[in-house]
């Protein structure tokens, strides 16, 4: 698995592409986080060396200092990669209980591809280098 923290995320959701946007031009500077879409080779090579539990999860995916984490912990812990403006919401959104911030995170998740169309070009930031 690779030293660098990576975002795995949904290539074919219009939400994952518009998360993706909104990150790359806010992230800190000194922080390095690779995007990466969960149907990409790489992606799949990456999931693969999850537990089978963590790899049936069908969500984001953060690996961040060689753990991977899922769902609201995976979004959450994406705050830490952004400017300090963004990053001072880390702890507000941590203190929620994370059966809470799972259920809210299963509930958009679920209706994502109704919510938001499908991209026309994945604008995923790592893939159009």
């Amino acid at each position: 698995m690779s030293e660098e923290d990576i975002l795995l995320l949904d290539g074919d959701c219009g939400l994952c592409n518009r998360i993706a946007v909104f990150l790359n031009p806010r992230l800190n500077k000194n922080k390095i986080l690779i995007f990466m879409t969960n149907e990409s080779k790489e992606g799949k090579e990456i999931i693969d060396t999850f537990s089978q539990e963590i790899q049936n999860s069908d969500t984001v995916y953060l690996v961040r200092n060689g753990i991977p984490y899922v769902k609201s912990a995976a979004a959450i812990r994406c705050l830490l990669y952004l400017k300090w403006q963004y990053k001072i919401f880390f702890p507000v959104f941590w203190v929620i209980p994370a059966p809470l911030r799972d259920l809210v995170y299963r509930i958009i998740s679920k209706n994502r591809h109704k919510i938001f169309s499908k991209p026309e070009i994945c604008m995923i930031p790592s893939l159009n280098k």
